[in-house]
């Protein structure tokens, strides 16, 4: 008795030609994506790159290399080749480009190297930036030329006031308020060389910030351990913004692009929870707690 065993159905020779073509098509298609993704001259992307904001108060060039060289001295390390954006609204003229390029020229020798100018809002600085073939970055935004003393009290922003609208009717269902998005969370330690930036939002670091390391936030920075490395709030210029930490030990501390270099730190800081906050335009710390 012969045992029945069931075939494979026959697939036509036209179909089975089909499906060949087809695989040998889709190999090609995946072998040529493949390749044009690796043959790619470049990629752009965007992203958040720290920035030295200078503000040059005196066009007086030795003064300038004086002054920025004494500075740097007590962080040489910090400063070596650092990108730096110029900002020329507290001069009592704006600069010539002969001016500019003397200027620029000062801040090169010290060892900074400037890549853009800081917007203030008039065509005078876009068209100078085209002279001398550099950007101007919005993002840093010249500070008010009003001297703090003749500012009204309790104004923090530096824009200029917008006139008051006429009240309207209150709606009969209002719009909801966008909640505001949650703080960045970093659960692990920020060692040397790496830098953390929470954008829009407030930054928590539940462990150490380590000597050579960076944490940004255009909110405030709050560091719930050890903070060795350099702190940034308010990086997008947002004067209100504060940096807390548990045990200071700081290289740098930042607020609204208003910095401290801190090659010795004071004995009533040193280890101790601090925060920093601004007043008018200076940085001030104190223990929390204290």
């Amino acid at each position: 008795m012969k045992r029945y065993t069931p075939r494979a159905p026959r697939v036509p020779l036209l179909l089975r030609v089909n499906l060949v073509e087809r695989s040998r098509e889709n190999r090609f298609l995946n072998n040529k994506a493949v390749s044009s993704a690796l043959d790619t001259a470049c990629e752009v992307r965007f992203g958040q790159v720290g920035l030295v904001q200078l503000r040059l108060r005196s066009s007086d060039s030795k003064a300038i290399h004086d002054e920025l060289s004494a500075r740097i001295a007590a962080a040489p390390q910090l400063f070596e080749r650092a990108a730096a954006c110029l900002d020329l609204s507290a001069l009592e003229t704006q600069p010539d480009e002969a001016l500019a390029r003397e200027l620029f020229d000062t801040v090169r020798k010290i060892g900074l190297l400037p890549i853009g100018v800081a917007f203030d809002g008039t065509e005078a600085i876009n068209s100078l930036a085209r002279t001398l073939n550099l950007p101007v970055l919005t993002q840093f935004r010249a500070l008010s030329k009003t001297p703090m003393s003749q500012r009204p009290a309790g104004v923090a922003s530096i824009a200029p006031a917008v006139p008051a609208a006429a009240p309207t009717p209150p709606a009969a269902h209002p719009p909801l308020a966008e909640p505001a998005m949650p703080a960045l969370m970093q659960h692990q330690p920020v060692r040397s060389g790496q830098r953390v930036y929470a954008r829009n939002r407030d930054l928590v670091v539940t462990t150490v910030v380590g000597a050579g390391a960076e944490v940004m936030a255009d909110g405030c920075v709050h560091i719930y351990g050890t903070l060795r490395g350099r702190a940034m709030a308010g990086a997008r210029g947002e004067v209100t913004a504060r940096v807390f930490c548990q045990e200071f030990q700081a290289e740098l501390v930042s607020i609204a692009g208003v910095f401290r270099v801190f090659e010795t730190i004071p004995p009533e800081l040193r280890g101790k929870p601090v925060q920093a906050w601004l007043d008018g335009d200076d940085l001030r710390f104190a223990r929390i707690g204290g």
